[in-house]
């Protein structure tokens, strides 16, 4: 968090007195670079949930005719890095307790922005008259990007989570945290999510064996059944 709100001064000046840049660059590097490293590393500090799904996309691109390498990439950031790290990078409120100032803020987008363009496959080509958030880390961006790669080829290396071994992951958290979390809430949220897409979840149920050896079809319509009277083939 230290770093992030030094970055923050730094990106503030640089606006002001774009002739430090130089100088000032040195200073954040190292912060930005802390900051690329602790989030992409694979290996064990990689949450079992996370090699658990990013299996499933590799294997839902196999299953599809034409699914190139670079579709699965986008799956996957979208994923982890777009959804999760980039919606905390910018919304630092959702787990600190801090004001977020609209200087804040913006440096803060800063930031992020270097994070999504590292994510993707994209070579965008700078002038000098580009943005100066796409300017900053121009020189960085390449090494970025590689860290990236990298850190989800170590995923796909990893040794393969079981869906015992993720029922099991999920029952330890789940007991770590009965007394900060309501389980009812997040449940009614999950179903408010499903219930938008309710008809094409129903059908991906029934065409696929996994899910029909362990009748989610038909507990997915009792759920529907109890909570919202949905017509079914019960």
């Amino acid at each position: 968090m230290k770093s992030l709100w030094i970055c923050h001064t730094v990106c503030v000046l640089m606006c002001v007195c774009p002739c430090v840049l130089g100088v000032l660059q040195g200073t954040l590097q190292q912060f930005v670079d802390d900051f690329f490293r602790s989030v992409l590393c694979s290996g064990a500090v990689v949450p079992p949930a996370v090699k658990y799904f990013f299996d499933f996309l590799d294997e839902q691109a196999l299953k599809h005719d034409n699914v190139e390498e670079e579709t699965v990439h986008i799956w996957k950031t979208n994923s982890l890095p777009m959804r999760f790290w980039v919606n905390i990078l910018k919304n630092p409120h959702f787990i600190f307790d801090v004001h977020v100032t609209e200087v804040v803020d913006a440096s803060l987008s800063v930031i992020a922005q270097t994070f999504m363009d590292a994510c993707t496959k994209t070579e965008h080509k700078l002038s000098r008259e580009s943005p100066s958030n796409k300017l900053l880390y121009a020189k960085e961006i390449s090494t970025y990007k590689k860290m990236v790669d990298d850190y989800y080829k170590g995923i796909k290396q990893m040794v393969p989570v079981s869906d015992q071994d993720m029922n099991t992951h999920l029952a330890e958290v789940s007991r770590e945290h009965t007394d900060t979390l309501n389980t009812q809430a997040a449940l009614h949220q999950l179903y408010q999510y499903a219930s938008k897409y309710y008809d094409g979840i129903i059908q991906s149920l029934d065409e696929d064996p996994a899910a029909q050896s362990k009748q989610l079809t038909l507990r997915l319509q009792q759920i529907a059944a109890a909570l919202e009277n949905k017509v079914t083939d019960l």
